[in-house]
């Protein structure tokens, strides 16, 4: 009998062994760092923190590009934007990459169900909240575009610039009703429905929240989490924008705090962060159905923001677009069962073009094609592993008031240092040192000694093998939020 019972163990760890990873791929909408988890005092998340604490968080992750569209698309096809040719809002990247194979369609290849619920790819919020937005079709064996009463209520919403849409301006809604009403709960319940459908079969489910992307919408217990009188507008010294070239704030946000006063910029905070906790109640409620469901220990766990957002830094910039830190670096959570790693707080430099390769290794797969991101699972094993520390981030500025003809930006992120020039520095550059100033305070491109000319050159030289600083031949629009 114990011979038996011996067999019986090995067959089971061998068919655990063998069985294929799930992946729970998790999207939020314009999430920046202020979670608790990367050190923000204000944020309450504790689901996410918890995630982070059975996880690796990545402390200096950066997106490629720090606008909805064009982030999204590098993530869920592995490439740069210079290689997809997508820098705004309506470009879709299968007209530059037909055949591209997609995260979602190489776990399909493996036969994988491939599920979609809510935003992955880009959608106009919240006009396209209910409709398919700007997917990419190939991608999904199933979908699912939930539309809840924050879409038929929006005319409660208040917006601080009603010149603006609500999309665009500084715009909430603290809402009646509980969470699963609104579209954000919706996709949660749906989420769990798939996985309760399919938990005895290999999926790759990709749940897209829409908050806390504007209008600031989530019902009001989450708003009651946070006072008015707790919420702070961040530090800048005064004249903090004399040094920055005029091409580095976005066209949306010329004016500091959009002339907003205080009082009102202090309610947008709250607004945001009560989204924050609102969206972390809805990650709660996914990851306790993969426990019930008894699939944790079989589900790979990714949690990610398209890319950083502004809530006020340098002297009243808000939203995104921009290629200060505060834009181009983004929440990237990853939890492997497999790797027993929990708990770790990475601090190595990552592109999101890395979550590709990455995912696609941990399940025990090999990448089809030949991607520039790397595969992250030898630095979640071993932190000190041996790994080229720098992220490049870019953004397309259109012509405008400002600005007599288009201008691209690129950004070099290295342990130390930070290098942004626009135009190929024909329209400004910048240079910060992040040992000294991580707040990004003092430009020192402007009037360099011989020592940071060097390291500009050699900051530039690597960025420009990886960016082009050209405009794009292809037809673009002018970028909307």
């Amino acid at each position: 009998m114990r011979f038996v019972a011996m067999v019986m163990l090995l067959f089971l760890a061998s068919s655990q062994a063998e069985k294929k990873q799930n992946v729970l791929f998790i999207s939020v909408d314009d999430l920046s760092n202020a979670l608790a988890c990367y050190g923000d005092l204000v944020a309450k998340p504790p689901h996410i923190d918890k995630l982070a604490g059975q996880g690796v968080l990545f402390e200096r992750a950066y997106n490629q590009i720090p606008l909805c569209n064009p982030s999204r698309a590098s993530v869920m096809t592995g490439m740069r934007p210079d290689q997809i040719k997508v820098y705004d809002l309506d470009r879709h990247f299968r007209d530059e990459m037909p055949n591209a194979v997609t995260l979602s369609q190489a776990f399909m290849k493996e036969g994988y169900l491939s599920a979609r619920v809510g935003k992955i790819y880009h959608y106009n919020v919240p006009a396209s909240i209910g409709t398919d937005g700007h997917d990419d079709a190939p991608s999904w064996q199933l979908k699912v575009n939930p539309k809840g009463r924050d879409k038929a209520e929006e005319h409660l919403i208040y917006n601080a610039e009603p010149h603006r849409k609500i999309s665009a301006a500084l715009s909430w809604l603290a809402a009646d009703g509980k969470d699963e009403e609104q579209t954000d709960g919706m996709i949660t319940t749906e989420a769990i429905k798939i996985m309760e459908k399919n938990k005895d079969k290999p999926f790759f489910l990709a749940v897209g929240f829409f908050r806390p992307h504007t209008p600031f919408v989530a019902p009001t217990k989450y708003f009651d989490m946070y006072l008015l009188d707790d919420m702070r507008l961040p530090y800048a010294p005064k004249g903090d924008r004399d040094d920055i070239p005029t091409a580095a704030f976005a066209h949306n946000c010329p004016i500091p705090h959009y002339n907003l006063d205080e009082l009102t910029l202090r309610k947008s905070l709250q607004a945001y962060y009560a989204c924050v906790s609102f969206i972390d109640a809805q990650v709660g409620r996914l990851t306790a159905a993969l426990d019930r469901l008894g699939i944790a220990e079989n589900t790979i766990v990714v949690f990610w923001s398209d890319h950083g957002y502004h809530l006020g830094e340098h002297n009243g910039v808000w939203q995104k677009r921009t290629l200060f830190e505060q834009g181009a670096r983004a929440p990237l959570i990853i939890k492997a069962p497999n790797l027993k790693s929990g708990g770790q707080v990475n601090r190595r430099i990552v592109e999101f073009i890395d979550i590709y390769p990455t995912i696609v290794d941990l399940a025990g797969y090999k990448v089809a094609g030949n991607l520039p991101g790397r595969s992250m699972k030898k630095i979640m094993q071993n932190p000190q592993a041996e790994w080229d520390d720098f992220a490049i981030t870019q953004i397309l500025r259109p012509a405008d008031s400002r600005l007599s003809t288009s201008v691209m930006g690129r950004s070099i992120r290295t342990a130390r240092w930070r290098y942004n020039d626009w135009a190929e520095g024909a329209q400004g550059a910048e240079l910060y040192d992040h040992y000294t100033d991580p707040k990004e305070f003092n430009n020192l491109a402007i009037n360099p000694d011989e020592n940071i000319k060097k390291i500009i050159k050699k900051l530039k030289a690597k960025m420009s093998s990886k960016a082009s600083g050209k405009i794009p031949t292809t037809p673009f629009n002018q970028p909307r939020l």
